[in-house]
C-alpha cells in the first residue's frame, strides 16, 4: 500500500495506522437486507445471499429462526420485492444482464411456486396501482406491443390472468385510486410541461383539467388518493419555489395546505393504513426531518428517538399498524432493522445487515453549505478520514446522478471506503439537483458544463480555502451524470483535477439523446428543454459546445472509465467513443468493461472489482492507501480493452 502525502506528518501517521476496511465488507453483499413484514403480520421477509446472489427469504414472524429461501436467482441480485396485498405471496422484479426490462415474478407462500406474471420478451413491466381493499388484482402496464407505450392491465394475482384496461397510445403515465380505477392520463405538452386529463367512466378528457409549466414539471404531481377517493394529495410548486404538500377535497376542488418549507421540498408521507389519511411528513434539506399530525405515530417515533441514535424511519408496517419494522441508521455502524411492537413499546433486533462492519473505523458524515459564486446555496456533505483533523488531504469529489436527483445524509458506503483509504470526500447537491425547490433545479436548465459544472469547482474552492483539501490532489468521480461531469471536469478545466472516475457518463450528448430508451420519449421534450433541442440550430449546438466529446483532445489527467455493455440509458458507445478519440490524439486512458451489466455495477463481484481498480488508480494518482488487488478482477467479468498497464497492481 501507499499513503497519502500529507503536510502534517503526525496526521499522515494517524491516518496510515488506521486499519483497512475490506473491499468485502463494504460491497459485499449483506448479510440481511430489504425486511417487510407482510400486510397479515403473519410473515417476515428479507433479502440474502444464496451461492452469493440475493434472493429473497421469508419466515413465520413468532418463529424468525424458521427461514425458507423463496427465489432462485443465480446470475443477478433480485432488484426488488414486495407483498402481495393478501399476504399470500411474494412478488419481485427482475431484468437480464442489466437491460432494465423488468419483468414481474409470484412466489407463492403455500406451495413455493414461481411464475413470471409478465412472461414477454422486450417488455418492461410497470406497477400502476395497488389497492388497500382490493386484495387479489393490481394494475401493470406493459410496453409489450409498443416500446414506446404502456398498455394498462389487470392482473389477477391468483389466477395471473390478465386483462386489458386501456390501451395506450399517447400517454406517459397514470394516477389510479384505491378502486383500481384509472382517474387521471398524464402527458407532456408542447411547452415541455405536463397535462393532467381526468378520466370519467373510463373516458380520458379532451381538455386537461390541470397544466404544469416547465418550470414546476420536476416538482409538481400528485400524491394519491385516500381510499375512500374523497380526498387527492398533491405535492405542488405552482405559485411558489418549493413543493409543498395540499389535500384537495374531491367533491368541491378545494385545496388546503397541509405543510410547506421555505428550503427544500415535501418528501415522504406516512399514511393510516385503512383510510389512507397522512398522519405525518418529511421534509429533507440537509437532514430528514418529521413532523406529525397524528398523535399515535408521533408518540412512537418519540419513543424511538429516545431508543435509536443516528437516523431512523419505517420501512414496513401491519395492516393493523400494531407492528413495524424499523430501519435504523447508526450513521458510524452498519445500517441494522428491529421489529417494533407499538402496543408494548419493544424493539427486537431482526438483523444488522452487515456485521463485519461492526467496530470497523467508520467516520461521521458531516453537514455543510457551500457557498457558488452567484450567491446560490449549495447543500453538501462531507466526510474526512480518520485523524485527518486540521490537516488538509487528498480529495474526491463524487458527484451524483440524475442530474435530476440528489445527494442525501447518512452511512454511504463510497463515502467510508474512500475516506479510510485517506481521502476527503466532498459530494454536492449542484444546482439542477432535486428537492431544494424549483428554482435550484430550474437554474441548471441548459448549464451542463455550464453553471451546473461551476458549482462544483465553487465546492472544491471552498474546501481548499477552509483547509480540507490539497489542491494539487483532487480527484472527479461519479456515475450517470457523475460520469458526464468528470468529463467535463477534464476536458474543460483540464488543469484542476489531478484525475477522474467516470462511471456510466455520457460523453456526447447528441448522441446520448439519439439512443434514449423508448419508454423515455413520452417525456422527451423535458430534456430538450434542460439539456439543449437538437431540432433546432441553437439547441444542436448547445448539446455540441457541452459534449466532451469535442474537447477530448484538452485531456491532461489520468482518466478512467467504468461501463456495463448493456445500458439501456448510457449506450457503451458514449464510452467507446470518448475511449477512441483520447487514443486517437495519443492520450492514455483505460478503461473497464463488464459484457453482463447495465447502467452500474449490481453483481457485488463485479463492483467490487471495478472499484479495486479505482482504489488502485488512486491511489496512483493521489497518493492514498489501496488493499491488495488479489484474484478479485478474475472472480469478475471485468474485461480491460484499453489502459491495463496505467492502474498500479493490475
Amino acid at each position: 500500500m501507499t499513503t497519502a502525502t500529507i503536510t502534517d506528518p503526525s496526521a499522515s501517521s494517524r491516518i496510515a495506522a488506521t486499519p483497512l476496511i475490506p473491499r468485502d465488507d463494504l460491497f459485499g453483499n449483506p448479510v440481511r437486507a430489504g425486511g417487510q413484514i407482510s400486510p397479515d403480520g403473519q410473515w417476515l421477509a428479507w433479502m440474502a445471499p444464496h451461492e452469493g446472489v440475493m434472493n429473497v427469504f421469508m419466515a413465520p414472524f413468532a418463529d424468525p429462526s424458521a427461514e425458507r429461501r423463496m427465489t432462485s436467482a443465480k446470475d443477478r441480485p433480485i432488484p426488488q420485492y414486495f407483498w402481495s396485498p393478501d399476504s399470500t405471496a411474494l412478488l419481485y422484479v427482475q431484468d437480464k444482464a442489466g437491460d432494465e426490462n423488468y419483468l414481474l415474478y409470484k412466489v407463492e407462500v403455500a406451495s413455493d411456486a414461481e411464475s413470471c406474471l409478465t412472461p414477454f420478451e422486450n417488455t418492461r413491466a410497470r406497477i400502476v396501482g395497488a389497492s388497500d381493499t382490493i386484495r387479489d388484482k393490481i394494475l401493470v402496464g406493459l410496453n409489450n406491443r409498443d416500446p414506446q407505450w404502456h398498455d394498462i392491465y389487470s392482473l389477477n394475482l391468483t389466477t395471473g390472468a390478465l386483462e386489458l384496461v386501456l390501451e395506450n397510445n399517447g400517454w406517459a403515465g397514470f394516477e389510479t385510486d384505491d378502486n383500481l380505477t384509472l382517474r387521471w392520463a398524464v402527458r407532456q405538452n408542447e411547452a415541455g410541461g405536463t397535462d393532467l386529463h381526468e378520466i370519467t367512466a373510463g373516458v380520458i378528457a379532451e381538455i386537461p383539467r390541470e397544466v404544469i409549466p416547465m418550470d414546476d414539471a420536476l416538482t409538481t404531481h400528485m400524491a394519491g388518493y385516500t381510499t375512500d377517493g374523497a380526498t387527492l394529495y398533491w405535492l405542488d410548486s405552482r405559485g411558489r419555489n418549493t413543493a409543498a404538500l395540499y389535500a384537495e377535497d374531491v367533491a368541491s376542488g378545494t385545496r388546503t395546505l397541509l405543510a410547506e418549507h421555505a428550503k427544500a421540498d415535501i418528501g415522504g408521507t406516512l399514511r393510516h393504513t385503512k383510510s389512507g389519511v397522512i398522519q405525518a411528513w418529511s421534509v429533507t434539506y440537509l437532514r430528514t426531518a418529521w413532523t406529525c399530525v397524528d398523535e399515535g405515530i408521533k408518540s412512537s417515533l418519540d419513543w424511538l428517538r429516545t431508543q435509536l441514535e443516528g437516523d431512523f424511519g419505517v420501512q414496513s408496517r401491519t395492516d393493523d399498524d400494531r407492528k413495524w419494522l424499523v430501519w435504523h441508521d447508526p450513521l458510524t455502524a452498519p445500517a441494522r432493522s428491529y421489529i417494533y411492537d407499538r402496543e408494548a413499546d419493544s424493539l427486537r433486533l431482526f438483523y444488522v445487515t452487515k456485521p463485519a462492519l461492526e467496530g470497523a473505523p467508520l467516520q461521521a458524515m458531516q453537514t455543510c453549505e457551500i457557498p457558488a459564486r452567484d450567491g446560490l446555496t449549495l447543500p453538501s456533505y462531507l466526510t474526512l478520514p480518520s485523524g485527518s483533523e486540521g490537516t488538509p488531504v487528498p480529495l474526491v469529489l463524487v458527484v451524483h446522478g440524475g442530474p435530476w436527483a440528489r445527494d442525501g445524509y447518512g452511512f454511504n458506503r463510497t463515502h467510508q471506503w474512500l475516506a479510510n483509504r485517506g481521502y476527503g470526500v466532498l459530494s454536492v447537491n449542484f444546482r439542477g439537483s432535486t428537492g431544494f425547490g424549483k428554482d435550484f433545479i430550474n437554474a441548471g436548465n441548459l448549464q451542463w458544463s455550464g453553471t451546473m459544472h461551476d458549482d462544483l469547482i465553487d465546492a472544491v474552492e471552498w474546501a481548499v480555502a477552509n483547509g480540507i483539501a490539497d489542491r494539487a490532489k483532487i480527484a472527479i468521480m461519479g456515475g450517470s451524470y457523475g460520469g458526464y461531469a468528470t468529463l467535463v471536469g477534464l476536458t474543460y478545466t483540464p488543469e484542476l483535477f489531478a484525475c477522474g472516475v467516470d462511471i456510466v457518463g455520457p460523453s456526447n450528448l447528441e448522441t446520448l439523446l439519439e439512443t434514449i430508451p423508448p419508454y423515455w420519449a413520452p417525456m422527451v421534450k423535458q430534456f430538450h428543454d434542460r439539456m439543449g433541442d437538437p431540432t433546432t440550430p441553437e439547441g444542436l449546438q448547445l448539446l455540441k459546445d457541452c459534449s466532451p466529446i469535442h474537447r477530448a483532445n484538452k485531456i491532461v489527467r489520468p482518466l478512467l472509465i467504468g461501463q456495463g455493455a448493456n445500458d439501456p440509458r448510457v449506450k457503451q458507445s458514449e464510452s467507446d467513443q470518448i475511449v477512441a478519440a483520447m487514443q486517437g490524439h495519443g492520450i492514455p486512458v483505460t478503461y473497464v468493461l463488464f459484457p453482463d451489466e447495465g447502467h452500474g455495477f449490481h453483481r457485488p463481484e463485479n463492483s467490487i472489482a471495478f472499484n479495486a481498480v479505482v482504489e488502485g488508480f488512486l491511489a496512483t494518482n493521489l497518493g492514498g492507501r489501496a488493499e491488495a488487488l488479489g484474484e478479485v478482477l478474475s472472480a469478475s467479468t471485468a474485461q480491460i480493452p484499453v489502459g491495463r498497464e496505467f492502474i498500479a497492481g493490475v
